[in-house]
């Protein structure tokens, strides 16, 4: 019986005596290879590039500043809400330098959404970008954060603000001032128990909960992710399209995301490799800095994915061929999607990662070996992760079986923060219980199929909504879909779709209303021709402006349930509960 999977490879020495700054900053480490002259940051707008020297001379700075003017130190906490930006890991790092946490907000957040956070966490300082200025001030007012305790990520203060202190102000300042803090080392083993982040879950299934990360655990993930794509051989054994010094990533996914930190910001320096940071997602905006700046590498979500399958005509106005090298995580996408990126970029290497923040980000991700992911699978174990799969009556599943995904390693988080209840309920006898159905096979490959608690029970056969909505994105007329189970009282539950029509469908009926009955029944249709016929759009096809989302692609499918409940018939509501 295939009880325990546990890949191969070794995972190289993870230090346990050092903070994640000292880890990119000063540690030579033998599975890092030589930067030389690589710049670590690009601009996307200026083009301006920063050096591992200049990194850490703002740091220090920074962490000096920070020092003076707040007396910042161990176990302080300090909240970045903030876009991606040049100094969003100097803030970061500056902040490790000095024993404290870092909490990653999410930017796009009410002030309601970042008082839960403020109030959980019970931050001392707020470095926070001006394009989200107001909404931080006013969640501050209500978490009873001091306005003085509010710093300025990027050097712009909006009219009718008050002058706030910016993180270039405190760099100078250290910079220029006698130092006064102490950094020192962690003893040996602390670095496993001592917090780095706090990333927040994604909050699919209800309120988000901080994950508490240790700094060995980040660096570790590191580790895994650099080992797994052969970071460590020479060049000389090394596949052309893995992970090498002077290719170029366009950091597109949230730095404030588990993915974006550690995938897009980290694993890149860490591995040698430029990062162009890009503050802002636009499609057309992405595909301009992939051709400026020539980048190899692509980080994406499943939605930046179903953009480049659902834009062909527009992809023809640019210059992609030096990509070679291209990764979708953060949320299962299906074989479709894969399938059509493989036929855009048939130079490149395509495969997806996956991974939770429980275990910092990563783990798996698809193997430099393979020019090609298998379609639908998740990619395969990194090192040092150690994986079972449970069935529905508690046994352990075989390779093939499916069940639910529970894993170890090095990388596993200390729990949710300031909530026991919660890691006692994940984090049992040093597993991670994921909550996501997935087969594995011999070969260390994941294949996810969906959460657990969002399969679709019709009739007691399961349906992943993940695989439905991979088909429907297949029809010309869907841009973007979403589905959920509908309470039935004979079936016990039905597939109910939430479709985003393609721009020329949307049109098309606002010329013709008897276009929309028509394309409803061309969609249902769609699905019926390749699907098996419990997994139907039986509770029907509803059209919607948008899928609700969280900053990292995944879909928020609680906000649709609320909706259907709200908004279908009252009598379809009672005849079906």
């Amino acid at each position: 019986m295939a009880e325990l999977y546990r890949p191969d490879t070794n995972l190289p020495r993870v230090p346990d005596d050092v903070n994640v700054a000292q880890f990119m900053l000063d540690e030579i480490h033998e599975a890092r290879p030589d930067r030389n002259d690589t710049p670590c940051l690009l601009e996307n707008n200026s083009g301006r590039p920063v050096h591992l020297s200049e990194l850490k001379e703002r740091t220090y700075g920074l962490a000096n500043g920070l020092s003076r003017k707040y007396s910042l130190g161990e176990k302080d906490i300090a909240m970045l809400v903030s876009p991606n930006h040049i100094d969003y890991p100097v803030a970061l790092w500056a902040i490790h330098r000095l024993g404290g946490i870092v909490s990653c907000s999410n930017p796009q957040f009410t002030a309601d959404e970042l008082v839960y956070q403020l109030k959980v966490v019970k931050v001392t300082v707020i470095i926070a970008h001006s394009a989200v200025l107001t909404t931080v001030l006013s969640a501050a007012q209500s978490a009873g954060v001091p306005s003085d305790c509010i710093i300025l990520l990027d050097e712009y203060v909006p009219q009718g603000f008050p002058r706030i202190p910016t993180v270039a102000d405190l760099i100078a300042d250290g910079l220029k001032q006698e130092q006064v803090f102490f950094e020192r080392h962690l003893d040996v083993g602390e670095g496993k128990e001592k917090i780095a982040l706090l990333c927040w879950s994604s909050g699919t299934t209800g309120n988000p909960k901080a994950v508490a990360i240790s700094h060995y655990a980040f660096i570790a993930n590191i580790l895994q992710m650099a080992v797994h794509q052969q970071v460590d051989k020479p060049e000389s054994l090394r596949d052309s399209r893995t992970y090498r010094p002077g290719d170029v990533v366009l950091g597109v996914l949230p730095f404030y995301h588990a993915a974006g930190i550690t995938i897009c910001l980290h694993l890149t320096i860490f591995c040698s490799m430029t990062l162009v940071v890009v503050p802002k997602y636009d499609f057309t905006d992405m595909l301009n800095s992939i051709a400026r700046h020539r980048i190899t590498h692509l980080i994406l979500v499943p939605p930046q994915a179903i953009a480049f399958c659902k834009n062909l005509f527009i992809l023809k106005k640019y210059d992609l061929s030096t990509i070679k090298f291209i990764l979708i995580g953060a949320a299962p996408v299906s074989q479709e999607v894969q399938e059509n990126m493989c036929s855009l970029f048939p130079a490149a290497q395509i495969g997806q990662a996956y991974g939770m923040t429980e275990m910092t980000t990563t783990i798996a991700m698809v193997s430099p070996t393979q020019k090609r992911g298998l379609l639908g699978s998740g990619g395969r174990l990194l090192p040092g992760v150690e994986a079972r799969v449970l069935k529905a009556d508690g046994s352990l599943a075989v390779y093939g079986e499916p069940g639910e995904l529970v894993v170890r390693g090095p990388a596993v988080a200390l729990g949710y923060f300031h909530n026991e209840k919660a890691t006692r309920e994940i984090f049992i006898d040093g597993w991670v219980h994921t909550g996501d159905e997935v087969i594995l096979t011999q070969d260390q490959e994941v294949f996810v199929f969906d959460r657990l608690k969002e399969l679709i029970k019709v009739r007691g056969f399961q349906v992943a909504p993940a695989e439905l909505e991979g088909c429907l994105l297949s029809h010309p007329d869907v841009a973007d879909s979403c589905v959920i189970g509908f309470p039935d009282a004979y079936n016990g539950e039905l597939p109910l779709a939430y479709v985003v029509l393609s721009q020329e469908a949307t049109v098309r009926m606002e010329r013709n209303c008897k276009e929309l009955e028509s394309t409803r029944a061309s969609i249902a249709k769609h699905v019926a021709d390749r699907k098996a016929r419990y997994k139907h759009l039986k509770a029907g096809i509803q059209f919607i402006d948008s899928i609700p989302k969280n900053g990292s692609g995944k879909i928020l499918r609680r906000i649709l349930r609320d909706h259907a409940k709200r908004t279908l018939p009252q009598e379809m509501i009672r005849a079906r509960l």
